[in-house]
């Protein structure tokens, strides 16, 4: 079971993904978002800023007793044991710099109707300039938009940046996405055609 942690004094963050920062106001206000991966918890601090009730997950037990930030924090092997959030659903979830594909479809079915998927990693190419450089982390060209097709995609992007738009050099892919409830989107009714704001 998870812990709670209250804001603390810790050390500078990593800046948060401008990817995440600008699909965040597509949550829910106030919704429960699963910061997945979390590392050192970079996104974990924003969302909460936000409001939202966040659920911090990562292996690192270190990096999860240093978070300093209000959320619920659960420690797990998410390649070597069962989804530990089976039966949860999530008004977002936001996943940076991990990939594990055994796991995308639990993340789309943790997602909740009308909930948002933020999605970023790395993508193939990156294995010519830098780590991670083994095929299982890296993104096949267009792979997150077969892995999240029940999905309504709001954005996405798969590509070569630099600095000052990424801090190193890299390949990337990123999706952002929203589960519609039934009845919306391009086969129902006009009226109900969902407007995101870009």
């Amino acid at each position: 079971m998870g812990l709670l942690l209250s804001p603390a004094e810790h050390a500078p963050l990593p800046e948060a993904s401008a990817w995440v920062r600008r699909f965040l106001p597509l949550l829910p206000p106030g919704g429960r978002v699963l910061d997945l991966a979390c590392g050192s918890g970079r996104h974990v601090r924003l969302l909460a800023a936000a409001g939202h009730a966040v659920t911090a997950v990562d292996r690192d037990a270190a990096a999860l007793a240093a978070l300093g930030a209000p959320a619920e924090v659960l420690q797990a092997d998410l390649e070597g044991a069962p989804w530990p959030l089976a039966g949860r659903r999530f008004d977002g979830i936001v996943v940076t710099n991990y990939l594990w594909r055994p796991l995308l479809p639990r993340i789309a079915e943790a997602l909740s109707e009308g909930g948002v998927l933020i999605y970023e990693t790395f993508a193939q190419g990156q294995q010519t300039i830098g780590r991670p450089s083994r095929p299982e982390f890296l993104l096949a060209p267009g792979e997150l938009l077969v892995a999240f097709a029940d999905l309504r995609v709001v954005a996405f992007e798969d590509g070569y940046e630099e600095p000052p738009a990424a801090p190193a050099p890299r390949f990337v892919q990123r999706l952002a996405a929203v589960r519609l409830p039934p009845g919306e989107g391009p086969t129902g009714p006009a009226a109900k055609l969902p407007r995101f704001v870009l």
